[in-house]
């Protein structure tokens, strides 16, 4: 085993898109272990959007990484050292222990996992925050009924692939918004999407108004911007807007777009809500079950995309901003 732990810190709270003078590397020796405590070897680390939102110095509904701290991210890895009642060498846990290769942990927020059941980055993705933040999205706040128009952006993202996933199973009918030919093809011809829109190749207004002729339902918002403006001219009565996130503008160094379109929302008596996943932690393992019988049974299809090397971080962050990742961003900490 090696005895050096690699990791990523916030060196400085980037300004637009993170850069080189965001972070410091650091390799430092593995530390020992109290009683109540357990050392984890970290196998993957999970990529989310969300982690950009972390850097920011600003009230949200977590409060933000400080200078110096190990990025914050999930995680999946194996107990290789215990000193903690609830947790023996071998186990395989999920938490969010950072962008590390080895961590330390009192237990608070572990759960453990079975890697004979799936594999462990499904745990970060479809089984994961991404699965839990698609599941209860659409089902609690989106309330899709069958027959119902269902719009998703971010469509190839780990969040909005199993969106549609899930609003196929209910009987909907699913346009996915998404990035490039590629990944247009792949959401019609794998995951059983009725139709999609290539935000980077066709006029996404004039697209919505051809693959949406009855108007939109339901819509689940990962990138806001223009988008999320083009989809309030198309709503229909008591449509729901299920705000998830805002990758478009996540790395402005001007203000925030909003949607000048918005009295769609009172001339059709509609409501737009925004998520946060952790509102629901109670509520997970039901969640996970039902998923992971919808895995089971092929209703549900699920596409990880994975980087190795810790040293890759940074570059693998910014996949997500420019669209490159396709399905479930995962880094695997490779020795």
């Amino acid at each position: 085993m090696t005895t050096i732990n690699k990791q990523w810190r916030l060196k400085a709270r980037p300004v637009g898109e993170p850069s080189a003078e965001t972070w410091d590397y650091t390799e430092t020796e593995i530390p020992t272990i109290t009683d109540g405590q357990l050392l984890i070897k970290v196998e993957y680390i999970s990529i989310d959007p969300a982690m950009r939102g972390w850097l920011n110095d600003a009230k949200s509904y977590i409060a933000p990484l400080q200078i110096g701290e190990v990025m914050r991210a999930g995680t999946v890895g194996e107990v290789i050292e215990s000193k903690h009642e609830k947790f023996a060498v071998g186990d395989y846990v999920a938490g969010h222990d950072g962008v590390q290769s080895y961590a330390v942990s009192d237990g608070t927020g572990l759960h453990k996992v079975d890697p004979k059941l799936a594999p462990l980055s499904y745990y970060l993705g479809v089984l994961g925050m991404p699965g839990m933040t698609g599941y209860f999205g659409l089902l609690k706040t989106g309330q899709p009924k069958a027959g119902e128009t269902v719009v998703v952006s971010g469509a190839a993202g780990a969040v909005g692939s199993l969106v549609g996933q899930i609003a196929k199973i209910k009987g909907c009918r699913v346009v996915g918004i998404a990035g490039g030919a590629e990944k247009c093809k792949f959401l019609v011809d794998e995951l059983g999407f009725d139709a999609t829109i290539d935000y980077k190749n066709e006029d996404v207004k004039k697209a919505l108004k051809k693959t949406c002729p009855d108007g939109v339902d339901v819509y689940f918002d990962n990138v806001g911007g223009d988008i999320l403006n083009d989809v309030l001219t198309q709503i229909n009565l008591h449509a729901r807007i299920v705000i998830c996130g805002a990758i478009s503008q996540y790395n402005n160094t001007s203000e925030v777009k909003g949607p000048s379109n918005y009295l769609s929302l009172l001339v059709n008596r509609a409501r737009m809500e925004g998520i946060v996943v952790f509102d629901n932690i109670k509520e997970y393992p039901i969640a996970m079950k039902e998923i992971a019988g919808w895995i089971q049974s092929g209703d549900i299809k699920v596409k990880d995309h994975i980087v190795e090397g810790i040293e890759t971080f940074p570059d693998t962050l910014m996949m997500l901003f420019n669209g490159e990742n396709f399905g479930k961003l995962v880094l695997k900490v490779k020795e």
